[in-house]
């Protein structure tokens, strides 16, 4: 969404005074010299320009010169301050929220995803239903840049998007499908939860890798477990986690005591142990886990 936002800024900037007076730069490599002369320059055989500058907080010149050079700029100059994170006990920070009209696109989770989802298609001139994005989401994980190209993908095929064709058009996430694996194994449906291993195992997914995934997804349940009657929400802020990771999570430690989510912890580390000390057929060891589960 803020990619999408710059994009409109840009290029509604360019259409009216041309791709000439729009500058760019990376805090990251742009020294600050060379930011702070672009900020102060008038335009050049233009009546405005545009500078827009990409994480500037990483210069920490710019961090500590960054009121009085943004109070000195021309009226003629429009910037854009592109921050992916801000410290808020910054001085910095203070100052652009007062003075600057700063817009915040924080990462969506699950229902908002689905929500989103189905505003876009219609934006693009499509359809998506709201159960149908709900499923998209699940098969192609949380990822929103990710989550924008398959849903043009889609609407190039077909402009009313269905659950035939996000299956036909789309791969299931590895990360995804471990979720689906460890709540099917841990509801006892075996061979459903064997079926979805073949599934990753057929997409390249190594049994070393959907391990480490499982031990993610175990981070995840110790966490949310550990946190009892607390809101998903505030477990998400807390824990570091992505709020629909914790919802998710949720109804399966609902179903599990304490002991059994450290019993879990425990069994599934061992099998990783063995797996990177012993000769071990790491296929057959994990399936073996998944029907133990």
């Amino acid at each position: 969404m803020l990619q999408a936002e710059l994009r409109r800024i840009v290029d509604g900037f360019v259409s009216e005074h041309g791709d000439m007076v729009l500058e760019q730069f990376d805090g990251e490599e742009a020294d600050f010299d060379r930011m702070r002369e672009s900020l102060q320059a008038m335009p050049f055989l233009a009546s405005n320009k545009l500078v827009v500058l990409r994480k500037p907080s990483s210069n920490k010149q710019f961090v500590e010169a960054a009121e009085s050079l943004l109070t000195d700029i021309p009226e003629s100059t429009e910037v854009i301050l592109v921050e992916p994170k801000l410290d808020k006990r910054l001085g910095y920070y203070k100052f652009l929220k007062k003075h600057a009209d700063m817009k915040t696109f924080d990462e969506l989770d699950g229902p908002k995803l689905a929500a989103w989802l189905s505003d876009e298609a219609k934006r693009l001139g499509g359809g998506l239903g709201r159960s149908d994005a709900s499923y998209l989401v699940n098969r192609v994980g949380i990822n929103q840049q990710l989550l924008s190209g398959e849903i043009q993908k889609l609407l190039s095929y077909d402009k009313a998007i269905t659950k035939e064709t996000i299956d036909l058009l789309t791969e299931r996430t590895p990360q995804s499908t471990t979720f689906d694996l460890l709540d099917a194994a841990l509801a006892g449906r075996h061979k459903q939860a064997l079926e979805l291993y073949a599934e990753q195992r057929s997409m390249k997914v190594e049994p070393q890798q959907i391990i480490a995934l499982l031990g993610w997804q175990l981070h995840a349940l110790a966490l949310v477990k550990s946190a009892g009657n607390m809101d998903a929400n505030t477990i998400a802020s807390k824990a570091k986690l992505n709020p629909y990771v914790v919802r998710k999570t949720q109804g399966v430690a609902s179903r599990l005591s304490m002991a059994e989510v450290k019993e879990l912890v425990h069994t599934v580390r061992v099998l990783d142990q063995r797996m990177k000390s012993e000769a071990i057929d790491a296929d057959e060891a994990l399936q073996n886990l998944i029907i133990a589960l």
